[in-house]
């Protein structure tokens, strides 16, 4: 990191929200004498320059979490955390709202926030003896069908041992993280973000064993797509894609690196849950002291 601070800001450039939110922290960062760069979200794809985020002490997402995800993809190989502040619909990534910018700024300023890291997955697609894709995921790896005909024919595999085999839509092995995402629509529990562990969930599945199973984060998850069935392809948080064929062997582990997440507030994850989602919990008394 240089001498001189830096902040990168990745947002959906032009919408009147997002615009008036980056003239706020354009004029918090010049005076504080942090030098500003912004980049448009639709610019960030999966082949982006690794380097662009070097410099930055911090990447702060305005959006929702489909744009956090692909600020990830800068922050991840830098090594930068990164700050998410919601202007979307849910923005279950977010760590703050868009009213609360003047706050948040003040607070990344001075510097009183502080970073965790967030558990990742990592990638190999194979076929045969050859890696044939390699990619990682903060949420979900997802296997699905190609053709959106008929049934995926998979057979699933934890740490060397054959678990299961079933016709699906697909199957999501997620994080912690990614539990809240298309893990939770298509039926699976929901983690708390500090836990570690791999999720799997069958999407749709033909079969009277398909219930969502949460393994040890150092299992190794390999999902077999069928020789005769159709093909599959691999989505990375629903950024990057891949082909895997007939016979191709997808392999899933925890990531090596994982994303640096910037924490500014100290609320329950359950608090969360209850706002994000407008969970239900009228009647709550609590623990009588």
């Amino acid at each position: 990191m240089s001498s001189t601070r830096e902040f990168v800001v990745v947002a959906h450039t032009g919408r009147p929200k997002v615009t008036d939110t980056i003239k706020t922290i354009m004029r918090r960062c010049e005076a504080a004498g942090i030098a500003l760069r912004v980049v448009d979200q639709d610019t960030v794809t999966g082949h982006q320059d690794a380097h662009l985020a070097d410099a930055s002490e911090i990447v702060v997402v305005l959006g929702g979490d489909g744009t956090f995800l692909r600020a990830a993809e800068l922050a991840h190989p830098a090594r930068v955390p990164v700050l998410g502040i919601n202007l979307g619909r849910i923005g279950f990534l977010a760590e703050a709202e868009a009213d609360r910018i003047e706050e948040v700024m003040t607070t990344l300023i001075e510097r009183h926030y502080r970073v965790e890291d967030r558990m990742t997955l990592d990638l190999s697609i194979r076929m045969g003896d050859s890696v044939v894709a390699r990619s990682w995921a903060l949420n979900e790896v997802a296997v699905q069908n190609s053709t959106h005909q008929g049934v995926l024919e998979l057979v699933t595999e934890v740490d060397g041992r054959p678990v299961s085999a079933f016709g699906a839509d697909g199957m999501l092995v997620s994080t912690p993280t990614g539990s809240t995402a298309y893990a939770f629509s298509a039926g699976g529990p929901v983690m708390w973000p500090d836990l570690e562990a791999i999720l799997m969930v069958p999407s749709n599945a033909h079969a009277l064993f398909a219930r969502p199973m949460v393994t040890s984060p150092r299992s190794m998850i390999a999902i077999e797509v069928e020789r005769d069935g159709p093909a599959a392809v691999v989505s990375c948080d629903g950024r990057r894609q891949f082909d895997a064929p007939a016979g191709a062997r997808v392999e899933v582990l925890r990531g090596d690196r994982p994303v640096r997440w910037v924490r500014i507030d100290s609320d329950p994850f359950a608090d969360r849950l209850v706002r994000k989602f407008e969970l239900p919990v009228t009647g709550w008394r609590g623990r009588q002291v």
